[in-house]
């Protein structure tokens, strides 16, 4: 068990992310080397969930290909903008977990 699930549920979190900006960019390149009359299906990122309550993580299980939809680039930027708002929201809360683990060692500290 982990001393601080905090920590690793919100470094599960920003990694899942990055892996959804990854395949958000992927579908952006594909699309445009396919052309405007190319098509490339689109991919889109698939997670699970580990663990319950305080110590549940989030891991980025890989892709499926969305059928009968070509990639579209403003439908990737929203992708991207709501996988970027979802990684600070993590980076935020991985921070509050560093100020709560090291005020709770400060605490120790203590006489």
């Amino acid at each position: 068990m982990d001393s601080f699930p905090l920590l690793s549920s919100a470094a599960s979190g920003m990694a899942a992310q990055r892996s959804a900006l990854d395949v958000a960019a992927r579908n952006v390149a594909a699309a445009e080397a396919a052309g405007p009359r190319g098509s490339y299906l689109r991919q889109i990122p698939a997670f699970r969930v580990e663990g319950e309550g305080g110590d549940a993580r989030v891991l980025f299980a890989g892709m499926r290909t969305e059928r009968g939809v070509n990639v579209d680039v403003v439908q990737e930027m929203l992708a991207v903008m709501n996988a970027s708002r979802a990684y600070d929201a993590d980076a935020s809360l991985f921070d509050t977990g560093k100020k709560l683990a090291s005020a709770t060692i400060d605490l120790e500290r203590l006489p």
